[in-house]
């Protein structure tokens, strides 16, 4: 694990050679809500299937997330700061250009890195968000609330009880997490999306109730096409091999 401040903010990260060799072309990996990059991308298997691959892998614990400090106010947690977060690793890297992936929050970031930084993002993959990225904004609201709730015992609402789930199962700083989720919740114009003009994959699970439409948002890009994950919801399409296989094509195939 190595840190570096982002503006003043201490960030995790890890950074993994591919397996063959000692230079790859670097992929940033960019995780979810609640979740970190064990949880997003190293217990899915994501850094191995992509060192295998032979990439060169970084992935970051975003702001209040993982191992990255924890901040308590709104205003610390707007997805263009995030994205700034990334670009700093870039940075501090130096890495002049990377292709990108995001799921869920990660993919909202991603999405904002393109738009202000198109120079630094080869390709992305937008995972786990279709169409909210323009219309609405994804999680509810709600969720803040049940980061802040005395136990998962009081929660009704299938959403607020899956999150807080999550957030508890990660040992997670929840009092961090309510305020992410009220900060984060900017959106994109359809004008905006269609500035981005990287190659653009967007992955979702079929069952997922949470994204939005993986079609209708990549019809929004100049450059983008949609992978359908079979059967899988919100957070059982991270790890689904359908979704990796789909990735390294897209990877391989984009210029």
């Amino acid at each position: 694990m190595h840190f570096f401040s982002s503006n003043g903010v201490r960030i995790a990260y890890i950074d993994e050679k591919p397996e063959a060799g000692d230079h790859g072309e670097p992929i940033l990996l960019i995780h979810g809500f609640a979740s970190s990059h064990l949880v997003n991308w190293v217990g899915p298997g994501w850094v191995r299937t992509l060192t295998q691959a032979g990439r060169r892998v970084i992935a970051l614990d975003n702001r209040g997330h993982g191992r990255s400090e924890k901040l308590y106010e709104p205003d610390d947690y707007t997805t263009p700061k995030m994205a700034e977060d990334a670009r700093a690793l870039l940075d501090h890297l130096e890495i002049p250009r990377a292709d990108v992936m995001g799921y869920s929050m990660g993919a909202r970031i991603t999405s904002f890195l393109a738009l202000n930084h198109p120079s630094r993002v080869r390709a992305a993959v937008l995972g786990g968000l279709g169409h909210h990225l323009v219309e609405g904004v994804g999680l509810p609201l709600g969720i803040a609330d049940a980061m802040e709730a005395a136990s998962l015992d009081h929660l009704q609402d299938r959403q607020q009880k899956m999150f807080r789930a999550f957030a508890d199962a990660n040992k997670a700083d929840r009092a961090a997490l309510a305020a992410c989720i009220r900060g984060s919740r900017q959106t994109l114009t359809e004008a905006e999306v269609g500035r981005i003009r990287c190659p653009v994959l967007v992955a979702i699970g079929t069952k997922d109730d949470v994204a939005g439409d993986a079609h209708k948002l990549a019809a929004m890009f100049p450059a983008a096409r949609p992978l359908d994950i079979p059967n899988r919801d919100h957070n059982l399409a991270v790890g689904d091999k359908v979704y990796k296989q789909g990735v390294l094509e897209f990877l391989e195939a984009r210029p």
